[in-house]
C-alpha cells in the first residue's frame, strides 16, 4: 500500500473540526489504497483550545503515529493551558492594556502564530520518517499556518518530495487578524510567508470555492482543489433523531462578538412576546457579553447554555433539535466560510437556519441540499419565513445531495489527488 505522511498539529485528545478532518480522512484513505502516517505534537507539549478525549477512541489501531515535543510559546500569555482561547483570541477579546499587549506580541513577534515552536521538532522528525518509511508525498494541514512552514522547509531540503498544503482557513485574511495589531512590517512578513507556501507547494487544497479564489489571486499558477469538510456516517449510527415537543433551535461551537445575531434576536423577542414556546440552545463557548444580550432578548426561560461537550454529545444535541443554527461572522471575506459543523447539521436531517451572506459558499451548499434557508444579518422577514415553514423545509431535504459530503466520499476525492502523483 502506498504511504502518505500527514503533518498536523491538531490531533486527539485535541478536539474541533481541524482534528476531525484528518482523523476521519486517515480512517478512510486505506480503503482507496493509501496508508496514512501521522506526525503530530506530543499532547504534553501541545496547546489545544478544545480537549475531546472521546476522539482518541476513533483513532484506528493500525494507524502509525509519530509524536514530538514542542516549545510552548503560549506560556508567555497563559500559565493555564485551559485558558488559551480558540479562534486566535477572537472569542475572548480582552481590551485591557495587558490584553492588547498580549495580542500585539502574538501578532508581531510570533509569525505566523505561537505554535511555530513545534516546527523545528516536526521538521527533524519528518525528515526521519520520510527516509525510514520511504514516503514520497507529504501533506501539511493548517491552521495553525506555522505548520505549512514545515512543509516549505521540507520541500527545500527534499525537492523530489510531492508537497500538498491543506488550508482550512484563510491566512492573513482571517476575520480576527486585525485583533493582533500587526505592524506593516509584520503583516508584510506574514503575507510573504503565505505567498511562498501557496507558490511552492505542488498542490493546494482549500475547503471552499471562495477560499480557492482568494488563494488563486495570490498564486495564479498554483494548482488548487476544493475538498470540503464533511460528516462521518458512523457518528450517527446509534443516534435516533428526535423531535422535541417545543421548537428547539441549537447552535454548536464557539460564538464571539464577531457573530452578529441582532436580527435573529429581534425575531426571537417577537416570538417570545407572541407566546411561542421555544428554546434556543448554545452548546459550546459563548462570549459573556453576547450571552447576556441573548438572555435579555429571548428570555431566560427560553435559553440554555451548555459548556463544551464531546463530539458525540454534540451530535446528540443536533439530532434532538427542531432547527439548527449556523452563524457566519460578518467581515470582508465571510463568503468563503463553511464551518465544519454545517455538514453534521446536514447529516442530522434537521432544517438549517444560516445567518450570513446569502451568496456565500455555505448558503450554496444549503440550497443545493434543500436543507434550509440563509438570511442576511438583518433580514428578519426571511428568518420569520423560515420558522413559519419548518415542516415543509424538513420534508424537502435532499439526502442524496447531502451524501456527497460524507467523509468516505471526500476521502476518495483526496485519494484521487494522491493517485495523480503516484
Amino acid at each position: 500500500m502506498k504511504k502518505v505522511l500527514i503533518i498536523t498539529y491538531y490531533w486527539p485528545p485535541g478536539g474541533g473540526a481541524g482534528v476531525q478532518r484528518w482523523l476521519k480522512f486517515a480512517s478512510y484513505l486505506p480503503e482507496s489504497g493509501w496508508e496514512p502516517v501521522i506526525l503530530t505534537v506530543d499532547p504534553g507539549s501541545a496547546v489545544y483550545p478544545v480537549i475531546d478525549e472521546s476522539l482518541e477512541n476513533e483513532v484506528p489501531e493500525s494507524l502509525k503515529i509519530y509524536k514530538t515535543p514542542a516549545t510552548d510559546y503560549y506560556r508567555l500569555f497563559y500559565r493555564d493551558k485551559a485558558r488559551v482561547p480558540s479562534a486566535g483570541f477572537a472569542n475572548k477579546k480582552d481590551d485591557s492594556v495587558a490584553g492588547r499587549l498580549s495580542r500585539f506580541i502574538r501578532g508581531n513577534l510570533f509569525i505566523p502564530d505561537p505554535r511555530i515552536g513545534w516546527n523545528k521538532f516536526a521538521f527533524k522528525k519528518a525528515c526521519e520518517i520520510v527516509k525510514e518509511e520511504k514516503i514520497n508525498i507529504v501533506i501539511t494541514t493548517s491552521p495553525p499556518h506555522s505548520t505549512q512552514l514545515t512543509g516549505l522547509k521540507l520541500k527545500k531540503r527534499l525537492p523530489e518530495l510531492t508537497w500538498i498544503a491543506d488550508l482550512r482557513d484563510p491566512w492573513t485574511d482571517i476575520y480576527y487578524y486585525k485583533l493582533f495589531y500587526p505592524t506593516p512590517v509584520a503583516k508584510r512578513i506574514d503575507q510573504c510567508l503565505e505567498k511562498r507556501v501557496l507558490r511552492t507547494a505542488d498542490r493546494i487544497i482549500a475547503v471552499s470555492p471562495t477560499l480557492k479564489t482568494l488563494f488563486a489571486r495570490k498564486a495564479p499558477s498554483a494548482m488548487i482543489d476544493v475538498i470540503t469538510n464533511g460528516y462521518d456516517t458512523s457518528d450517527f449510527i446509534n443516534i435516533k433523531p428526535e423531535t422535541p415537543e417545543k421548537l428547539t433551535m441549537t447552535y454548536t461551537g464557539t460564538m464571539s462578538e464577531a457573530y452578529p445575531v441582532d436580527g435573529l434576536l429581534e425575531v426571537l423577542q417577537k416570538m417570545r412576546t407572541s407566546g411561542t414556546d421555544f428554546l434556543v440552545r448554545f452548546v459550546g463557548t459563548v462570549n459573556e457579553k453576547l450571552k447576556k444580550k441573548i438572555i435579555l432578548k429571548a428570555g431566560e426561560r427560553n435559553t440554555e447554555f451548555v459548556s463544551h461537550v464531546s463530539h458525540s454529545e454534540a451530535i446528540k444535541f443536533m439530532s434532538g433539535s427542531t432547527v439548527l443554527l449556523l452563524v457566519i461572522p460578518h467581515y470582508r471575506h465571510n463568503r468563503l466560510i463553511i464551518t465544519g459543523k454545517l455538514f453534521e447539521y446536514l447529516a442530522s436531517g434537521k432544517p438549517v437556519l444560516c445567518i450570513g451572506p446569502p451568496d456565500g459558499d455555505a448558503a450554496e451548499i444549503i440550497r443545493s441540499c434543500r436543507a434550509g434557508m440563509t438570511a442576511g444579518y438583518d433580514e428578519t422577514r426571511t428568518m420569520e419565513q423560515f420558522f413559519n415553514n419548518l415542516p415543509a423545509l424538513q420534508a424537502q431535504i435532499d439526502r442524496e445531495a447531502v451524501g456527497q459530503y460524507s467523509r468516505m466520499n471526500l476521502a476518495k476525492r483526496f485519494a484521487s489527488v494522491l493517485d495523480s502523483y503516484s
